[in-house]
């Protein structure tokens, strides 16, 4: 009879295996290196007597005996996490770790106004944030949270508002506007050359305006299609086209003269970004401190 009692660092290692049914991911989550991963796990399954995952070059797969075991051993890793986790109520600063996926924009525009001040108030939380603009599945991707443009979201999932709503604006440069001139209302977009942004899943962006209370959608056409902000407003400024941009990203080159603001009467502070996470009846500490703390600096905004 196999009398061998696991480690809690070994169930773990195995329930990270399972979550991300790869060795790569897994270690990037437990901050090992892959090889010594598997290594570790098939010395586990050795000292265990019984094979919980299947190999193959291409894919990482629990047998019948491997699922079983996570449905047993999962519920009981929950609840000694949460048990541990309670403790930072009796801490007055609370510890551990929050992972958050953002877009790079949502990175650009708050990470000075609302990330800082959140980890100067928290140092003892340590905050992994990736930055893509890819729609990401937080749970499968071992996320705790996420941040995403607009509020429609999973139905399993729980929103609150991150920063303010925004007006996205159209702009060019004047020397853009000397040579081409100013399209009076969003269709006439058409007939100009626009800088294009591009989604990771290759969908362009469709420019969105408002009038009386209802929303123009412009598939606008031009010679430069990019995937970053940043690159977008230096072409912008350049007279390569016009732009399409958050209020706050292009605050400064329209104080400087760099770029004019056109079509003013067709846009709105209508949606923002949002973060969002799991309807679960218990947070970690980390990130329901960190939902607070949006919530809070929202609300004085």
């Amino acid at each position: 009879m196999n009398t061998y009692r696991a480690s809690m660092q070994e169930l773990e290692m195995f329930a990270a295996i399972a979550q991300h049914l790869s060795f790569r991911k897994a270690a990037q989550a437990r901050n090992v290196t892959p090889s010594a991963l598997s290594h570790a796990m098939r010395h586990f399954e050795e000292r265990l007597g019984v094979r919980l995952l299947q190999r193959t070059t291409r894919k990482v797969a629990l047998t019948e005996a491997g699922e079983r075991f996570l449905q047993r051993i999962g519920p009981a890793l929950a609840d000694l996490s949460q048990a541990v986790d309670e403790l930072n109520d009796w801490r007055s600063d609370p510890r551990g770790t929050l992972r958050i996926s953002m877009p790079r924009s949502a990175e650009a525009l708050y990470f000075e106004s609302l990330i800082l001040p959140f980890l100067q108030r928290y140092p003892e939380i340590t905050l992994e944030i990736e930055s893509s603009d890819a729609l990401v599945d937080i749970v499968a991707s071992g996320f705790d949270a996420g941040v995403r443009y607009g509020d429609v979201l999973a139905q399993d999932m729980v929103a609150v508002p991150f920063g303010r709503p925004m007006r996205t604006l159209a702009v060019a440069s004047p020397d853009f506007i000397a040579r081409f001139g100013t399209p009076q209302t969003p269709d006439a977009l058409l007939n100009f050359s626009c800088i294009e942004r591009r989604f990771p899943s290759g969908r362009r962006y469709r420019w969105e305006f408002w009038q009386d209370e209802r929303r123009l959608e412009v598939a606008v056409r031009g010679t430069l299609v990019l995937d970053n902000n940043e690159r977008i407003l230096q072409a912008a400024c350049a007279g390569l086209g016009i732009a399409f941009l958050h209020q706050q990203a292009v605050a400064e080159a329209l104080v400087n003269g760099a770029l004019v603001e056109i079509l003013v009467p067709f846009t709105q502070a209508r949606e923002g970004f949002w973060l969002y996470y799991p309807n679960r009846n218990y947070l970690p500490a980390p990130l329901r401190h960190f939902v607070d703390w949006i919530k809070q600096k929202s609300a004085s905004a």
